[in-house]
């Protein structure tokens, strides 16, 4: 995202849980800000599986109808009208169960926005070019094993290195990446997994963060690239 941001791109951020007012959406925001964007994020407004605080009084991410959280991304893609969309691997990258969820929904949505038939209230149909989800290659996993504890979610074999489609060196936007994740400064205070990620030796850190790696699915021939 900071990449293509400081390229002069257009770069919308959707977070299905979380809402404004909330200690995360403040820091979502600041993120947002360290990587460059410069429209403000979209929330769904559902509840973290884990933190019904994230949303008081919403459904959970993961419970909520369907077809209604398709209808709502829909709406959304055909106003922004993106090439790309990028979501988590059918994983999760690591099994949480939300953002499981969220590659499900990504994937319907990108098919039924470019279905007129389908809401036409929600806007003229719009057709994404290229769907890319976020994975972990198997040889980081293997890298990063021995640092890390039983409880660091980290996934118990990644994805093979001869089926990632695109690795990306962000060597050059890594001081940014590193300002956005510190942002949030909650998740860390909470989180086990980012305790032991912090705790890390610098190389294996570095050898996490450095490399973006994505499997590529075209919806129309030739796709669209990310880098």
């Amino acid at each position: 995202m900071a990449r293509h941001a400081r390229r002069g791109g257009e770069v919308s951020l959707v977070t299905c849980t979380w809402v404004p007012g909330t200690a995360r959406h403040g820091e979502l925001l600041d993120a947002a800000r360290e990587l460059g964007l410069s429209r403000e994020p979209i929330m769904l407004g559902y509840a973290d599986s884990f933190v019904p605080e994230s949303a008081p009084g919403a459904t959970p991410f993961v419970s909520a109808p369907f077809d209604e959280q398709v209808a709502a991304l829909v709406a959304h893609i055909r106003e922004i009208k993106p090439h790309i969309l990028v979501t988590y691997d059918a994983y999760g990258m690591y099994g949480h169960p939300d953002h499981i969820h969220a590659n499900r929904l990504t994937c319907a949505a990108a098919d039924a926005a470019a279905i007129g038939a389908y809401r036409p209230d929600a806007g003229e149909p719009w057709q994404v070019r290229s769907l890319y989800f976020i994975t972990i290659p198997e040889t980081t996993v293997t890298t990063l094993k021995p640092h890390l504890t039983e409880d660091s979610h980290l996934p118990v074999s990644g994805t093979p290195s001869d089926r990632i489609d695109l690795a990306v060196d962000v060597d050059d936007c890594l001081g940014s990446k590193i300002r956005a994740i510190v942002s949030h400064k909650t998740e860390i205070a909470r989180s086990a997994s980012m305790k032991a990620f912090g705790a890390l030796p610098r190389d294996p850190q570095r050898l996490f963060l450095q490399w973006e790696s994505y499997l590529r699915r075209d919806l129309v021939p030739g796709g669209a690239e990310l880098a």
